[in-house]
Parts: structure tokens; sequence; C-alpha cells
């Protein structure tokens, strides 16, 4: 049987929580296209083609049901793929460095720099070559250094920035509806008119002014830059929060006064146990990063600062906790609800409750995790790093269950620590009854009604505000 003649074939080399979303609603919102995601991993694209997706966010299951097999594709044969598409994404994990020059800071380009090299070893036809993953500014450059020097008569390779802005727990609606879609390419002819290409697929569902065409590294720039000024906020009301504790005012209150004034906004104002995520603290080590390179240490300084008093919000949280509870945690059972770094997302990257989680392990507490996204090997992965806890200090001090009141029977202290919306509809007085007494409760989310809470019977300690 003949294949269906598509107008354009695109591939997109990375099937992770940015390419897999973002090629599947391009397939879904252009049926026209035929869209292949290839990645290395087999278990992951095997999970692309089942009835169960390797990672949960709203929405996407109907998307990838609706658009796969008919232009949408999931596979391992990553030349193939490469060789008969004319726009290839590179949509790969760029980590922050653990060692070597600028580890804890730079990102680790080198998924960046072998697929790149991929490309310019089997591509037999020009390429569009789309930078989708968050690079540092000039990333673009190195890309386009290695794809020229593979250039031959009749193959050329444009590079384009084209950064996602997708917030986890609503990527789909962020890709249905997006604010605005950035195309950066270098301002020659044949740059423009590699713009003007992505500018058309987009154009099938966003509208032509919400689609930004600028300069290559303004466009990689951006990506950083907000969301390091979102980062920012997030740690701006959390110190405030400190001050709220100690003076007797509310965050809540303060926030919302703040918010009204129509250049500041409410959005990211919410005071919580600190900011997690697979960007924003890794975007703002490249700012920092980049700073130094660049012999700015007074800006470098500035944004390192971001990420220090996130830090210090989740370390400050835990050790409340610790004083609460007579100023010891050994052997006393701390019920942790959530492990996601937010609501809606199976995504544990940098989230507060490994930091949290850490800290009681090493205070010799026993940790009872709930999470409904969240699977148990992953939370083992993540609390049996190098700088977490052992294996055996995991084995010994943490117990990862399914149901919350599970979570919650016979423990010293509740720790609220993702905002899913299910914990504010649980059966609180039959938790309360469950409890070793006094009953502690810790929302590190301001999620709860904490007046109701203390009508049960419960001590509620909460971020940013002195509860009588």
């Amino acid at each position: 049987m003949a294949e269906k003649k598509f107008d354009l074939k695109i591939c997109c080399i990375g099937a992770g929580y940015v390419g897999g979303p973002t090629c599947a609603v391009i397939a879904y919102k252009c049926p026209n296209i035929k869209v292949t995601i290839v990645d290395i991993n087999q278990s992951r694209i095997d999970a692309w083609n089942s009835d169960t997706l390797p990672i949960f966010e709203p929405k996407l299951d109907e998307i990838v049901k609706v658009a796969r097999n008919r232009n949408l594709f999931f596979s391992t044969e990553v030349d193939k793929a490469i060789n008969e598409s004319s726009m290839i994404f590179v949509s790969v994990n760029t980590p922050t460095k653990k060692s070597g020059i600028g580890a804890g800071f730079a990102a680790d380009l080198a998924y960046v720099e072998s697929a790149t090299r991929r490309i310019a070893a089997v591509a037999q036809s020009s390429k569009i070559v789309i930078e989708k993953s968050t690079v540092p500014c000039r990333t673009a450059e190195s890309m386009r250094t290695i794809l020229e020097a593979n250039s031959r008569d009749g193959l050329r390779f444009d590079i384009l920035s084209n950064p996602e802005f997708l917030a986890e727990g609503t990527a789909i609606d962020d890709l249905f509806q997006p604010d605005r879609v950035l195309i950066g390419s270098l301002q020659t002819p044949e740059g423009i008119k590699a713009q003007n290409a992505l500018r058309d697929v987009y154009a099938h569902w966003v509208p032509m002014d919400r689609i930004i065409t600028m300069g290559l590294w303004s466009s990689e720039l951006s990506k950083l830059a907000a969301n390091a000024l979102l980062a920012q906020r997030i740690s701006s009301i959390n110190a405030l929060s400190a001050i709220c504790e100690a003076t007797g005012a509310d965050v809540s209150e303060v926030s919302y006064a703040c918010g009204l004034d129509s250049r500041i906004g409410p959005k990211f104002l919410q005071a919580s146990v600190g900011f997690g995520g697979s960007c924003f603290q890794k975007d703002i080590l490249n700012l920092v990063y980049l700073s130094e390179s660049l012999h700015l240490p007074q800006v470098a300084n500035y944004w390192r600062q971001v990420v220090e008093m996130n830090e210090y919000q989740k370390s400050r949280f835990a050790e409340r906790v610790v004083k609460n509870l007579f100023n010891t945690i050994t052997n006393k059972k701390i019920g942790v609800f959530g492990f996601a770094f937010k609501k809606n997302t199976g995504d544990t990257r940098e989230s507060a409750a490994i930091t949290l989680c850490k800290f009681f392990i090493k205070e010799r507490a026993n940790v009872i995790i709930y999470d409904p996204k969240v699977d148990d090997e992953q939370i083992r992965i993540d609390l049996t790093e190098t700088d977490v806890a052992t294996p055996d200090e995991f084995a010994k001090h943490v117990r990862i269950v399914h149901d919350p009141y599970e979570a919650a029977n016979d423990v010293d202290a509740i720790v609220i620590v993702t905002e899913w919306d299910e914990f504010k509809t649980l059966d609180w007085q039959r938790i309360y009854n469950g409890c070793k007494k006094p009953a502690f409760l810790f929302d590190g989310r301001l999620l709860l009604d904490h007046k109701a809470l203390q009508k049960i019977g419960f001590q509620v300690e909460v971020i940013g505000k002195q509860l009588i």
C-alpha cells in the first residue's frame, strides 16, 4: 500500500517532556504534515505506541490517540526519519553538568551535539534544523559550525531557535493557545526563508500576531530570561513570606494586595515551599554561568540569589518541622503528601519533596510518601541519588504507599508538598483520628482550609503566616 502523500515531513529527535507533546500537537493540528518522533530509548518509544504514555499530561492521551498512525509516528529509526524529513526538531535533554568545567551551573550539551552530528552524518538533502531544547545563548552557533562543516554541494543546513514555553500540567492548553511562538533565525535571506517555513506550520492554528520572528540569539536568550523572571517572582514572595512569619503579617494578603497592581499582576506570587521542575533552576544557573563567562560577576550574583533563596525556603520549612516536633524527628513518622514538583504532572525533577525527604532521612525520621501520579521507581531513583540517601537508608526510612489515608496513619506529622486538588477533598477528620497526638500538619502550598483543620484538632503550620 502506497504511503499517503504529505505536504511536509517533520522529524523530532527526543521523545521527552518537550518533544512528545509539542510534536503530537503539531500532528494533531496539521493532518497534512507527517510527524515522526524518534528516540534511541526503545522502552520510551514502546510506551508512546501503547495505551500508557511515558509521561502524564492532561489531554495528551486524547491528542496522541487521534493522530497516532495517521500522521504521527514514534520510532527508534533515527536515520530514516532524518533522511525523509525536511524539518528536524532537536528536543533532547540538556541537564546541568555534574562534573568538569561549569559543573553545577552550565548546561550539558552532549546530547545536543550528538544529535547535531547525527543529522550532519546521515542527511542526504537540505534540512531546517530547529533548536527546541532549552539551551544557553549562542548554542545554535555551535550547532551551525558542526552542520556547516558537513555541508556539501546541493546540501545545506539552516538553523532556527524555537524555544518552548510550556508549563507542565497545562502543556496541551499552552500549545493550543500559546501566548507567543518565538522563531529565531540568522537574518540572512536563507535564514528568513527557513523562519517563514516554520511560521507556516504554526499558522495552521496560531494567530499570526502571536508568531514572533527575531534574531537567533534573542530567541535563545528570551527563553532563559522568561524562566528567570518567573522564578524571581516566586523567590521574591517566598522572601517576603519569611518576613510575614516574623512580623505576624499574612503572605496571602500581601500577595493579593500586590497582585492588584496592574504593573505587577497576581501570577507567580503564591508563596510555597519552593519552586521545582526541569527549567527554572537550570535556566537561572545557565544565566549565572553565562554572566560569569562574559565577566559580569554582579549580574551572576544577582541571578544566583534567586536559586539560593529557593534553597533557603526549603531548608527553612524542613527545620520548622523539626522545631515544632519538639526539636527531634528521629524515629518519628512523617507523612509526605505529594512528590511531583507541582500538580497535574508526574515530573519530579528538582521537586521540593526530594530536598525535604533528604532532610528527614538524615534526621532519621521514617517517611511515608503518597503521590497520585509519580511512579514508585521514580521516587526510589530520586531518593537514592548520591547526595540524597544510600539504598540502605532508603530501605530503612522510606515507605511508598498508594492511599493518602495509609500515608497519614499513625504519623507524627503530615507535610503537604504538592498542591494536588484531591488533598482538599480528603476526609481530614478521619485522617486526624488516625494520627498520633498532638497531630501536626505543615502546609507547604497554602492549599488547605487551615481554620477547619484547627477546629478538627490539628496543630497547623503554614508558609508565610502565624496561625492563632
